[in-house]
C-alpha cells in the first residue's frame, strides 16, 4: 500500500479522555487528573490495502490471542465550567484472521489463509463546557482526533483462485493518517458519595466519512484522589481514500485508575 497523504486539516475528537473524567464539583481552582487505562478491544469490519479489501473479525474471545501490546492514558484539567483533556492511545492486534478477501481476483473465502496485523495510534485534544450542573451533570464537548493506522496483510496459504496483490506479491502493507471533527455530550450521575455512572456519545467526520462513539461506565472513588473507572466502549470509523479502507468498529471493556491532584 502506498503511503496516503492527507492534505486538508480538519477538526477531530475521540472523547474517551473527556468521558473518563470523574464527577466533579465546579470550582474556581484548577483540578487535574492523570488516568492510565486499558481497553480490551475486539475489531470487526473491512480493511483495504492497495485496492484489496479483507473482512476482519476479532471477537471478544479472540482478544487475548490477537492483542500484542498497547498503551492508553490521558491527562485532564478542569476550572469552573470548562474542562480540557489530552489522550494518547496505541494498540496493536497481531495475526487477526480474515473471513474473506476481495480484489482483482474476485471474492475469495480465505478463512485462516489471510492474516492482518494492525497498529492504531490515536491522539486527542478535547474541550468541554458544563451546560447542566445539578445532581446530574452534562458537559457539551468538542475535540480533535488524529488517527494513524499501519496495516499489513499476509497470505499464508495458496487459495483457489490464488491471491496475488497488485504488483505480483502475496503481501501488502503501509500506513495512513487522518483527522476528524466530532461533537458530543458527557453525562455523570452520582449513585452515592463516591460512585457515579457515566454516559458518553459523540459523532462527526472530516478525514473519515463518519465516526461515532458510545461509552457507558462507572467511576468509584475508593480513596481520596484515587478513582477506579470501568465500562464499555464502542468506536466506529468509516474511512476510504486512494485504495485504503478502514471501515472498522472497535469495542470492548476498559479499566482505568484516575489519580487526581
Amino acid at each position: 500500500m502506498q503511503h496516503t497523504k492527507i492534505t486538508a486539516l480538519s477538526l477531530a475528537v475521540l472523547g474517551l479522555g473527556t468521558s473518563q473524567v470523574g464527577h466533579a464539583v465546579e470550582s474556581d481552582a484548577w483540578q487535574y487528573e492523570v488516568t492510565p487505562y486499558f481497553l480490551a478491544a475486539g475489531m470487526e469490519g473491512t480493511v483495504g490495502v492497495r485496492g484489496v479489501t479483507s473482512d476482519v473479525d476479532v471477537s471478544f474471545n479472540d482478544i487475548m490471542d490477537s492483542f500484542d501490546q498497547g498503551f492508553m492514558g490521558f491527562f485532564s484539567a478542569r476550572k469552573g465550567p470548562w474542562s480540557y483533556s489530552l489522550e494518547a492511545v496505541y494498540m496493536k492486534l497481531e495475526d487477526a484472521g480474515s473471513k474473506s478477501v476481495t480484489g482483482p481476483f474476485g471474492n475469495v473465502s480465505v478463512s485462516g489463509a489471510l492474516q492482518v496485523t494492525s497498529k492504531m495510534y490515536i491522539y486527542q485534544g478535547t474541550v468541554g463546557y458544563r451546560v447542566l450542573d445539578g445532581t446530574t451533570t452534562v458537559d457539551a464537548i468538542g475535540a480533535l482526533r488524529y488517527t494513524k493506522l499501519e496495516a499489513d496483510m499476509d497470505v499464508t496459504i495458496t487459495t483457489t483462485p490464488a491471491i496475488v496483490f497488485p504488483g505480483g506479491t502475496r503481501s501488502a502493507g503501509g500506513s495512513v493518517s487522518w483527522t476528524d471533527a466530532v461533537v458530543g455530550a458527557v453525562v455523570h450521575h452520582p449513585v452515592s458519595d463516591n460512585v457515579s455512572l457515566l454516559g458518553y456519545v459523540d459523532v462527526g467526520g472530516g478525514g473519515s466519512d463518519l465516526t461515532y462513539q458510545l461509552i457507558a461506565g462507572a467511576n468509584w472513588e475508593f480513596n481520596k484522589g484515587y478513582t477506579a473507572k470501568v465500562g464499555y466502549r464502542y468506536l466506529d470509523w468509516d474511512y476510504e481514500e486512494d485504495g485504503t479502507v478502514w471501515d472498522i468498529a472497535a469495542s470492548g471493556p476498559y479499566l482505568g485508575l484516575g489519580i487526581a491532584f
